[in-house]
């Protein structure tokens, strides 16, 4: 349901429970988002608040038939070229996140400005090590392609600054084995994004391995893990 806090298109015409009934009436085993401008990049603006979000996204979920329903929470993230209020994001990404419902931005762009790439980057990784986002859609693309506010790619198809940013993102944070060598008292310090992990300790002089699972979980606020490994 989009923009249900900036307009009332379909309670205008249809009646005041007119997006709560479509909710009821959509398939039960796909995930329904209500999706919404300024939530977390514009504190001026009131009426798409967090708590306002939140209310009202509850009063379509506790309508009659929409109990139990599988639900989703849409944030578009259109920032000005203005610096991004990275506190006002993160905490109103946590205010959504007490729904206990899953959290998507859905058109990620920055406007044109000096600083574009280095603030498109910030919002970027704000949304990213945020525990309760479970992935980001932009509203980016090639110039050619009519994309005018942010754009990763000129009439060339060469890369532009904000292009580069995401190809670097993108390589940073796609699934890589990573080795890390303990130091000399057997200790190993390592900083993570929430998740899972699979360990693999070796012992050079043995050559044993052993190996578990690791799940930083949202309540570690450090993200940092501490192995000490006896000798």
């Amino acid at each position: 349901m989009n923009e249900n806090l900036h307009f009332s298109f379909y309670e205008d015409k249809l009646g005041e429970d007119a997006s709560a009934e479509y909710f009821s009436m959509l398939d039960p085993g796909t995930r329904l988002f209500m999706k919404e401008y300024n939530t977390i990049e514009d504190c001026t603006d009131e009426a798409a608040n967090p708590f306002n979000y939140k209310k009202r996204l509850e009063e379509i979920l506790s309508c009659p038939g929409n109990q139990g329903i599988l639900a989703g929470i849409g944030v578009q993230g259109h920032f000005s070229s203005d610096q991004p209020n990275l506190a006002y994001m993160r905490a109103s990404l946590d205010i959504l996140a007490t729904t206990g419902l899953l959290i998507w931005l859905t058109k990620v762009d920055v406007g044109r400005g000096p600083n574009q790439a280095e603030y498109l980057e910030q919002v970027l990784r704000e949304g990213y090590s945020h525990p309760g986002v479970e992935g980001i859609i932009m509203f980016v693309g090639p110039a050619i392609a009519g994309f005018n506010v942010t754009t990763l790619a000129d009439k060339d198809f060469k890369n532009t600054p904000s292009g580069d940013v995401v190809d670097k993102l993108i390589d940073e944070w796609k699934y890589k084995p990573t080795e890390i060598k303990a130091d000399s008292e057997g200790s190993i310090e390592v900083s993570l994004f929430h998740g899972d992990y699979n360990i693999t300790i070796k012992d050079p002089v043995s050559n044993s391995l052993t190996r578990w699972n690791y799940n930083m979980i949202e309540d570690d606020t450090t993200g940092t893990v501490h192995i000490h490994i006896n000798a």
